[in-house]
């Protein structure tokens, strides 16, 4: 059974750091990609990051370039997105999110591109 765990979340101030954890179990991160999105309250999910282990390719919402790292760690199933100088405007539920496939290209910041989710974990920048 595949499944994917989001965590690591929490209250932060501005200009704070979290990393995010997403774990992975019943498949290998080898054959799949991971996307991370978050939705804030009354907005759409959004895509913030991708990894694709198949061809190292990464991609990053322009709101986060500079300053979200994404990672993987093929031996703990993990990824992890680092995330640095949080604003306000970062506060939301975080997702994880496996795309068994090619590598996707355009469509990674698409929900629909997505195979798998994993549940939320809350991230709360205060001001």
């Amino acid at each position: 059974e595949v499944q994917l765990q989001a965590s690591g979340g929490g209250l932060v101030q501005t200009g704070g750091s979290l990393r995010l954890s997403c774990a992975t179990s019943g498949f290998t991160l080898d054959d799949y990609a991971i996307g991370w999105f978050r939705q804030a309250p009354g907005k759409e999910r959004e895509g913030v990051s991708y990894i694709s282990s198949v061809n190292g390719r990464t991609y990053y919402a322009d709101s986060v370039k500079g300053r979200f790292t994404i990672s993987v760690d093929n031996a703990k199933n993990t990824v992890y997105l680092q995330m640095n100088s949080l604003k306000p405007e970062d506060t939301a539920v975080y997702y994880c999110a496996a795309d068994w496939g090619p590598p996707l290209y355009v469509a990674w910041d698409m929900v629909g591109s997505y195979d798998y989710w994993g549940q939320g974990t809350l991230v709360t920048v205060s001001s």
